[in-house]
């Protein structure tokens, strides 16, 4: 049996440790037996948001598990406590894997088990561990990265994402996606997927390309240029070009291509249309096009991201 000990303190995010919980500490026999065994440890009564919890042991239990994992931690900008920090590191030297959801790896990272290593975290983070760790290779466009005894995950749903990537490597694909079907959640998304692909237009509407964006939306299946857009927001192109930077962070032809594969997804998810026919919808051209764009993107071919979606669905409950 696989013992997992999963580290609390004061201010630790509870979705990511009720995630842990649910993945590892339920009895779930039934799917794997054995199954884990899940200890809480903690320095005493911790306190989360609203909540407050008892752990099961002291963090001095840590290593002796087989596996640590390290929920999310709620105050990136504050340093964690080092008792938790030194029970942490202490795992991985006595051969534990550790594995972080989301900003927990801020606390591995302190330990120092990310130096030299390929890391992520939530993305509106991995620019502020970046700058604090330099010795860390973060990388801010995945789900989450396996460096073998050490593993990190971005935020919220990619934590769920990596703890059924664990129960896969211990009890292998059927009973992950066994698990995956009770929770209603997909079977399997792989690590090297994109985090998230930015939002088609700005929250707010009192921009100068307020009326554009959503034109140019409803024509993606059309092959659009700059001098298109230029033109219907009455502007020089390289007019066009500030605004858009201003506005949206980056060039007009990066956000069309970012578009196209957000319409890309939906038509993936909700529709049996072909990669051909999805590619003249997006105003991608051809199959091989939307292939090419979609796979350097989201990190999976269309073909793969589909089937995971259609296995989530035949699961569902």
């Amino acid at each position: 049996m696989t013992t997992v000990a999963l580290a609390v303190t004061d201010g630790m995010l509870h979705f990511e440790l009720s995630l842990a919980c649910e993945v590892f500490g339920y009895d779930l026999s039934g799917v794997a037996d054995p199954w884990y065994s899940l200890a809480v440890c903690g320095p005493g009564a911790v306190r989360l948001g609203r909540f407050r919890m008892e752990p099961d042991s002291g963090l001095d239990r840590l290593p002796h598990a087989d596996l640590v994992i390290v929920p999310g931690w709620a105050d990136v900008d504050v340093d964690p406590p080092a008792e938790l920090v030194d029970a942490v590191r202490a795992a991985h030297e006595a051969g534990a894997r550790v594995a972080s959801l989301c900003t927990g790896a801020f606390i591995l990272a302190a330990a120092g088990l990310l130096d030299g290593r390929r890391a992520t975290t939530h993305w509106a983070h991995t620019q502020a561990l970046a700058d604090r760790y330099p010795g860390v290779e973060v990388d801010p466009d995945v789900l989450y990265v396996d460096s073998g005894s050490v593993l990190t995950s971005a935020g919220k749903a990619a934590a769920m994402d990596l703890c059924l990537h664990l129960v896969r490597l211990d009890h292998g694909s059927a009973i992950a996606n066994a698990l995956a079907r009770r929770l209603v959640v997909p079977p399997h998304r792989a690590g090297g997927q994109a985090q998230f692909v930015p939002a088609p237009v700005p929250a707010q509407d009192d921009h100068p390309l307020a009326d554009l964006l959503p034109w140019a939306i409803e024509r993606l299946d059309r092959a659009l240029t700059v001098e298109d857009l230029a033109r219907r927001a009455n502007m020089s192109s390289r007019h066009l070009g500030r605004h858009f930077r201003s506005v949206t962070g980056t060039t007009p032809l990066q956000w069309l291509l970012t578009q196209r594969i957000r319409r890309a997804q939906e038509l993936l998810e909700t529709t049996g249309d072909s990669v051909d026919t999805i590619a003249e919808a997006t105003g991608m051209g051809t199959a091989a096009s939307l292939r090419r764009h979609f796979n350097r993107t989201i990190g999976v071919p269309p073909d793969a991201y589909r089937r995971t979606f259609r296995s989530s669905r035949s699961g569902g409950g």
